[in-house]
């Protein structure tokens, strides 16, 4: 990164710290919407009878909410931090910022309270009614012309890796809500069914994931003090990610009347771990004789344990996706143990530890207000997704096998529903932990000098 991590007079200080407190919020409310719906597993009348506290409904609140409120908000106000140092110009049309704010919380708002009411396309990840999904592609469209003119004018000609994969991340988004727009109830049978194949995987591969792939690699060397192992290998993760991610979705759908396309789907998620290696090979390649660095450097922290928990969750997803284990795991909580490691697990925790570097930045540099609390919460954090996500691994596992050998039904959920109990624990240490890292950069604020 040739422009300097200094220029304080390029980013709008207020309107960054009001998008990252907005995601803070949402961070707080959707992984407690989780636990709550977790908690219903093995207490079904916990919460009651009432319509909308039902799993049915909770269930897209926690899903989309963790996607579109924690991690995207996070994203978006740490876009505002990261492209003006990278390209060494203010973010084009920058007074659109607190607009596309107000915009995109109180459309997030209004996507919770009708989904609660149960207006719901059908799609799981894609649950959003048809206004909060419009509303939705809106605000990105004006986001990624905000960013594509704001590095057309950049003063840095060399594009910094972290921008390709935020430029990425943006417009393959917009392409993808095209699909969601269209699917749910404009086509029917098998062409639904790939349809939203393509676009879960699209949310996740090429929305969440090059996201994140920008945030760990602009705030990694930033945090250790040591430059980029491997632009070039950056590269190549980008073009093999854009190439792989988007056929890798049919693989939901093995089994099925679309069985010709599994083929192409596993074939693709095996090679995913070219994407996967280039991002674990940078990072270790960067982290080389900065270990002792990173141990006094709470953000550095979450991004070695997010890395740490990428490696064996893509591993993981990788497998999963071949007929001899999705044959026993697909219909199980093997899967959910995958997305908890690679979206709440690798993303989140990346997003946290953007947020963890930035915050004191833009309160005048403050110090953390508390060291001590905000390493508690990170290690509640990261044991609790780390316990969850094996939990969740061993019990869809167990289940799995039990009914491919010829199990009742009820006779699993017996056997699996201490594995929900330790599930909802694990869910309430992250919680605490999310809590006390709120709480730390709450009182760095307040503490700030005048």
């Amino acid at each position: 990164m040739t422009v300097s991590s200094r220029d304080d007079e390029l980013i709008d200080a207020v309107l960054i710290r009001k998008w990252l407190a907005c995601g803070l919020g949402w961070l707080l409310l959707f992984p407690t919407v989780g636990t709550f719906i977790s908690t219903k597993l093995s207490y079904p009348t916990f919460l009651g009878d009432v319509a909308w506290l039902t799993y049915g409904r909770l269930r897209p609140i926690h899903v989309n909410g963790a996607i579109w409120g924690a991690f995207s908000t996070l994203f978006i106000g740490l876009c505002y931090y990261i492209v003006p140092r990278l390209t060494g110009v203010r973010v084009w049309g920058e007074r659109w910022g607190i607009a596309l704010l107000w915009v995109w919380n109180l459309n997030l708002a209004a996507a919770v309270v009708l989904l609660a009411l149960g207006w719901n396309r059908g799609w799981e990840t894609g649950e959003f009614p048809l206004i909060n999904v419009v509303v939705t592609l809106v605000a990105l469209l004006f986001l990624t012309l905000q960013l594509l003119m704001t590095i057309a004018r950049r003063r840095e000609k060399p594009l910094y890796v972290s921008l390709w994969y935020l430029l990425g991340a943006f417009v393959w988004t917009d392409m993808s809500l095209v699909l969601l727009l269209v699917g749910p109830h404009r086509l029917a049978g098998l062409d639904n069914a790939a349809w939203h194949g393509l676009f879960v995987q699209n949310l996740i591969g090429l929305w969440i994931t090059p996201a994140g792939y920008a945030l760990l690699y602009y705030f990694l060397p930033v945090s250790v003090k040591g430059p980029l192992y491997s632009h070039r290998l950056a590269l190549l993760g980008f073009w093999s990610l854009a190439l792989f991610y988007p056929f890798a979705g049919i693989d939901r759908h093995l089994y099925s009347p679309i069985e010709w396309t599994g083929a192409t789907a596993i074939v693709s998620s095996i090679l995913l771990i070219v994407p996967v290696w280039t991002v674990l090979q940078n990072f270790f390649g960067t982290m080389v004789g900065r270990w002792r660095e990173a141990s006094r450097c709470l953000p550095a922290k979450f991004l070695i344990a997010g890395s740490l928990m990428y490696l064996v969750g893509c591993v993981q997803g990788s497998l999963e996706a071949l007929r001899w284990l999705q044959q026993p795991t697909h219909f199980t909580d093997f899967v959910i143990s995958h997305a908890h490691l690679t979206v709440l697990g690798t993303f989140v925790t990346w997003a946290i530890a953007g947020t963890l570097h930035v915050w004191p930045r833009l309160a005048n540099d403050a110090p953390l207000w508390s060291v001590r609390v905000g390493s508690w919460g990170f290690w509640l954090v990261t044991l609790g997704i780390a316990v969850m996500a094996l939990v969740l691994a061993a019990q869809g596992l167990q289940q799995g096998f039990l009914l491919t050998a010829g199990a009742e039904w009820m006779h699993t959920v017996r056997a699996i529903r201490p594995y929900w109990w330790v599930r909802t624990l694990t869910g309430f240490t992250i919680d605490a932990g999310i809590g006390l890292l709120v709480y730390t950069l709450m009182k760095t604020s307040l503490a700030r000098p005048t």
